[in-house]
């Protein structure tokens, strides 16, 4: 979580809201690491969760090159995602669609969570992927960092 949170902090140099993910490959390395950057690169997709999902597997894609294997590299089946917040809709399905098995993350978000405030969809069991979850990780840290963050837009 101290990466994501790392992560988080540095997008407040772009104005954007303070969110950091990383995804941890299954021998604990991190395979990629995002942060909010709707405000930086003017795209409404580009959340932490997107931006590190999409590292991720273009890093298992290269390894897996190197290696000689000619499998799919987009599966991050045995990895770990950690975020600073909860997924909303859209991540959580991206997490679905990449297989990623396990997602820890800090604080809850109450308007548009999908990981069990608002929706479940990391664990819809009508979906063909069901995501294990670890909420609340050094839940006050990340929670400050947004409420100081909005704190001081609306001053």
């Amino acid at each position: 979580m101290g990466l994501a949170l790392a992560e988080a902090r540095n997008a407040l140099a772009t104005a954007d809201v303070p969110i950091g993910a990383v995804v941890i490959g299954p021998d604990g390395s991190v395979l990629g690491a995002g942060r909010n950057e709707r405000e930086a690169l003017g795209d409404p997709t580009a959340h932490a969760e997107m931006v590190a999902i999409r590292e991720a597997a273009a890093r298992l894609r290269a390894r897996r090159a190197l290696e000689g294997r000619d499998d799919d590299g987009w599966r991050l089946e045995d990895c770990t995602l950690v975020v600073t917040l909860e997924p909303c809709a859209m991540c959580a399905g991206a997490i679905v669609l990449a297989r990623i098995p396990r997602v820890v993350f800090g604080a809850w978000d109450e308007k548009a969570g999908a990981a069990g405030s608002v929706f479940d969809i990391l664990r819809e069991r009508r979906l063909n992927h069901w995501v294990e979850v670890y909420a609340g990780v050094r839940e006050q840290e990340c929670a400050a960092l947004l409420r100081d963050f909005f704190a001081g837009h609306r001053a």
